[in-house]
């Protein structure tokens, strides 16, 4: 699955707030001793050790800061940051590191000028007390629009309160005003959907807000992000086993039909909706990845877009008996859906435009095939669950 993992900010109950060995005691050429009114607030405590990657900063209130430096304690490489233009708060340029121990030097002034100096020596939460999720469709993308957002975690995440909280930080919104609904799929992966396909055009919107969420017994998210991706225009292609075609339909119009070859008899083809999920101008099938054994291995299949996990693909096929061509006659494939293609995709053929029309997200969907419908997970092809069990697999 094309996905992409972030890695950012986590703040645990036990790291946030309080200061950090402040002193706003000083003294001035005549030995007269004040408090300064500057209070320095470091969010990581002294001693801490599930910090947060993300949001350790340092604030001070009723004064500015003067300077304030970070290092690595093991190595002691300076983390460089920033100061706010009003000298209230500084922060690092980059997110830290997990398991990390850091240390925190800030001074800052009154109004008088008078002094204060806060330290702290901490260290980040470490990967086995935090989980991220791997999500897609990554930020910035157009997608077609069957495409789910899709989560997976790195570690399980707890039953009852836990996947509530971790389900409740993370909302999908689109532009449409489309209600989107989570859906469990186990313990390491969570999927959000609309009762029907994104409408086109819209603009969906999803906030990570993990930072410091606990997933199971001491393991908190480490991830505090908003990505934004948009939705192209529909397109749905119909496959029709009896027929042996495909039917590409965009925004409500049929633009073309093409002869395919689905699964043979002995190696149907799935029905049901499904969603593209990644796409190769060539890419390498081997039978004994999918549970075929070595009745095939071949290393530069054309044009081929993924349709489940398990192996299903649309994709160009040059193999084919030139003398009897089995597209729109006949199944002849180990149940994925050929089209006639040229070896190295570089042929005007109608693989080739099925591949240069499609989108990530677009839809397949195959009917009249003897085997059985793809199972949800099956890939993100949650489409095929009735919208009332899929609501009915949300901890919300």
């Amino acid at each position: 699955m094309a996905c992409a993992a972030l890695m950012v900010g986590a703040l645990t109950l036990t790291a946030c707030g309080g200061d950090a060995k402040a002193d706003n005691k000083s003294e001035d050429k005549n030995g007269d001793t004040r408090t300064s009114a500057a209070k320095i607030l470091i969010s990581a405590k002294d001693g801490s050790t599930a910090a947060s990657i993300n949001s350790t900063g340092v604030k001070v209130s009723d004064g500015k800061l003067t300077e304030v430096a970070m290092k690595e304690s093991a190595t002691g490489t300076a983390v460089p940051g920033t100061l706010a233009a009003n000298g209230k708060s500084w922060k690092p340029n980059e997110q830290l590191e997990r398991g990390t121990k850091y240390q925190i030097s800030a001074t800052a002034k009154d109004g008088d000028g008078k002094p204060s100096a806060a330290n702290s020596i901490f260290t980040t939460v470490s990967t086995d007390n935090s989980f991220i999720g791997t999500y897609t469709p990554d930020g910035g993308t157009k997608v077609g629009v069957g495409m789910p957002v899709s989560f997976t975690f790195d570690k399980a995440i707890g039953d009852g309160k836990f996947r509530k909280d971790v389900q409740s930080h993370i909302t999908v919104t689109s532009s449409s005003g489309q209600k989107v609904v989570g859906h469990w799929f186990g313990a390491q992966r969570l999927d959000f959907r609309p009762q029907a396909y994104w409408k086109a055009g819209s603009k969906v919107t999803m906030k990570i807000d993990l930072d410091g969420v606990e997933g199971a017994n001491g393991v908190y998210g480490v991830q505090d992000k908003t990505v934004s991706f948009t939705v192209g225009r529909s397109q749905v292609s119909t496959v029709d086993v009896n027929t042996q075609t495909m039917t590409v339909v965009r925004d409500g119009r049929t633009v073309k039909t093409i002869p395919i070859s689905a699964g043979s008899p002995d190696n149907s083809t799935y029905n049901g909706q499904m969603v593209i999920s990644e796409k190769f101008r060539q890419t390498r099938m081997n039978g004994s990845t999918v549970g075929y054994g070595g009745e095939y291995d071949i290393a530069d299949v054309p044009n081929a877009m993924r349709l489940t996990t398990s192996g299903t693909f649309i994709h160009g096929n040059y193999w084919y008996n030139k003398g009897n061509p089995p597209f729109g006659k006949q199944g002849t494939s180990h149940g994925c859906v050929g089209m006639a293609d040229v070896q190295g995709a570089g042929g005007d053929t109608v693989a080739k435009w099925f591949f240069d029309n499609s989108l990530v997200g677009d839809v397949v969907t195959v009917k009249n095939s003897p085997d059985k419908t793809v199972a949800p997970d099956n890939g993100l092809n949650g489409w095929n669950m009735a919208w009332s069990a899929w609501t009915a697999g949300s901890a919300l």
